[in-house]
């Protein structure tokens, strides 16, 4: 079904393939990639609550339509968890980056020889902006609400939240840990992710050094 317009404060995600670009060296493997991300959010997206979204090339945008803020929030999480759960038993790792704000969504605007679907307002500039530049940069695989600057009348306390934390070092976000199903493992996953950068730096040192004179 097309998705009507819509104007209205209301959480925003932007998602993408971590990737991509070397993915776009080979055709087969490009297509692959996206045939996956627009299934995987067709099917999240089929019986959502209230949660909306379209896709282009490598990126989905997606917006709540109903509830109070929480409820957007947990709504939208929900969503998020289910596309990027799909698309790692694929073998492919998305960035997520969710913000809260006025959202504007407009049907075709066609005018001669150009058609047009208006995408524009804070909650989507914030979420886009955050994924590309946003500081410190997200990670393959990393999910997270920008917090700063922004009115939440959220409690993070609430059991429905207990996977959406902050670090100590980012004040910034609160990063939603989607694929932990116990949050006592949320600390040791976090142990394995870190320890994988590691090993990717190690990886990088041994190369170099393997070719010294």
């Amino acid at each position: 079904m097309p998705v009507e317009n819509y104007s209205g404060q209301t959480f925003v995600a932007f998602l993408d393939i971590s990737g991509f670009k070397e993915l776009m060296r080979n055709d087969r493997n490009a297509l692959e990639a996206l045939r996956h991300l627009y299934q995987s959010g067709y099917n999240a997206l089929i019986n959502a609550d209230g949660v909306e979204g379209f896709f282009v090339s490598d990126s989905g945008i997606l917006f709540v339509r109903t509830g109070t803020q929480h409820e957007r929030l947990v709504k939208i999480l929900a969503v998020v968890k289910e596309i990027n759960k799909q698309m790692l038993r694929n073998d492919y790792m998305l960035t997520t980056s969710i913000a809260y704000g006025h959202f504007d969504y407009h049907d075709k605007l066609e005018f001669n020889g150009i058609e047009k679907n208006p995408i524009y307002g804070y909650a989507y500039v914030q979420a886009f902006l955050d994924n590309e530049t946003g500081s410190p940069r997200i990670q393959p695989g990393q999910c997270r609400l920008v917090v700063k600057n922004v009115n939440l009348d959220i409690d993070f306390r609430h059991p429905d939240l207990v996977f959406l934390r902050q670090k100590p070092n980012d004040r910034v976000h609160r990063y939603y840990y989607w694929n932990v199903d116990d949050v006592r493992d949320v600390e040791q996953f976090e142990v394995e992710y870190n320890d994988s950068y590691k090993l990717k730096y190690t990886g990088m040192l041994r190369a170099l050094k393997r070719r010294q004179a």
